[in-house]
């Protein structure tokens, strides 16, 4: 029986993380040379198209198809093909055990399906040509969002063994954050000194709309609307809002000694990240201590990623992969089944390493896939599409040479 008020949730929070992805492209083009702006938003938006085809022709199947536990997937690693075009459902077909139609699932699920990749991208502007990037987009989403989807949320193998992850802390942060890594030290440093964000405001537009979209990533993972709903909730904003602050202040005493519009921003999104796979597992005096924690370890993470000289333009491995993995690890820790019942106590509530060790498997087996595919995927690809543009193509711009178009920041 459809429940009106869960269903209209579910739709509200679908919405909500489709935003998100339409924020990271103000946030990565503003923070973006003014040559590479629209090539920086192109590859966000792109995933919005792109990435609903292919969620609507297999990969919704392939995430949500078959379990381990019935033999009906492949050995707990991806699953098959029976949802392929959405075949066996309709608007009225429920989904198991909620309130809600699976066109709603399908829907909210897919929005994680697009942001994903684009999340990527921030750590290769200016050098990536675009055709290239369409196809990397295409694979990287089957070969390892897909299984990751499956193993962790689908029934798969990490489901199996206990393995938590409330919203996406290894399913998103940890498969991108270091995928975007790999493929940083792939393409190489960008060419030239005009590094420096164009437009400031535009960032500041993009992290409000990754803040506002982030209650439905977080609080709309419980997939009801129960005391789980508002803990996630609650705890992504005092995460994100410790994050900030520690992050200023950290600033304000480190490097340039001055508080900045950009650090105050980056220090929420990290929080925002590392507060995503606990949300619905922890309190908020737990979620409080961990945006606190986040905005210390991933400004520190920024900070090595410099000292290494690896050009992640926009911080993505410090920010989204350190930060989706040390959460990760911090679930194992702050878990307590007073906030849900679902899971088993974290080591801080005498649950002892049984969580803890399971979140360390799952996240070096994520850290490891993504790595390894994404590297071999970008020699391929490079094989027959030209992965790095020219020197001459980015010191002219992306925008021009190869989308034929400027934009004119005033």
């Amino acid at each position: 029986m459809i429940d009106k008020g869960v269903t209209t949730f579910m739709i509200l929070a679908t919405s909500l993380v489709m935003l998100m992805t339409p924020g990271l492209s103000f946030f990565y083009g503003g923070l973006g040379n003014k040559k590479n702006i629209l090539n920086i938003m192109m590859q966000s938006f792109v995933s919005l198209g792109l990435t609903t085809v292919l969620w609507f022709s297999f990969g919704y199947s392939l995430c949500f198809s078959g379990t381990l536990a019935g033999g009906t997937d492949f050995f707990g690693i991806i699953g098959n093909f029976d949802k392929a075009f959405l075949h066996g459902i309709t608007p009225k077909t429920m989904m198991p055990g909620k309130a809600f139609p699976e066109y709603v699932f399908f829907a909210y699920q897919m929005m994680f399906a697009i942001i994903t990749p684009a999340l990527i991208t921030g750590a290769f502007i200016n050098r990536v040509t675009f055709k290239s990037y369409v196809v990397f987009l295409i694979f990287w989403q089957i070969l390892v969002y897909y299984p990751f989807v499956h193993m962790v949320w689908g029934g798969g193998i990490l489901q199996h063994w206990g393995v938590l992850d409330f919203a996406g802390g290894i399913v998103v942060h940890a498969t991108a954050g270091f995928a975007a890594l790999v493929a940083t030290i792939y393409v190489g440093k960008r060419k030239g000194s005009e590094h420096e964000p164009n437009n400031i405001p535009l960032v500041a537009i993009g992290t409000t709309l990754l803040w506002f979209g982030w209650y439905g990533f977080n609080a709309g993972s419980e997939l009801d609307v129960n005391e789980i709903t508002v803990a996630a909730f609650i705890n992504t904003d005092v995460s994100a809002s410790f994050a900030a602050i520690t992050w200023l202040i950290i600033e304000w005493n480190r490097g340039k000694k001055k508080p900045t519009l950009i650090g105050l921003m980056t220090g929420a999104v990290a929080g925002l990240a590392t507060i995503t796979p606990a949300a619905g597992y922890v309190t908020v005096s737990s979620a409080a201590m961990i945006g606190t924690m986040s905005g210390m370890v991933c400004y520190m993470a920024v900070e090595f990623k410099n000292r290494m000289k690896w050009d992640d333009a926009l911080d993505v491995w410090g920010v989204h992969g350190v930060g989706g993995v040390f959460g990760t690890i911090l679930l194992g820790l702050f878990a307590t089944s007073e906030i849900n019942s679902g899971t088993i106590n974290g080591l801080f509530y005498g649950g002892g390493t049984e969580l803890l060790l399971k979140e360390l498997a799952a996240l070096v087996i994520a850290i490891v896939w993504a790595s390894s595919f994404t590297w071999g995927m970008l020699h391929a690809i490079n094989r027959y599409v030209p992965v790095k543009v020219s020197d001459a193509v980015q010191k002219g711009g992306l925008d021009y040479h190869i989308h034929g178009e400027i934009a004119r920041v005033i």
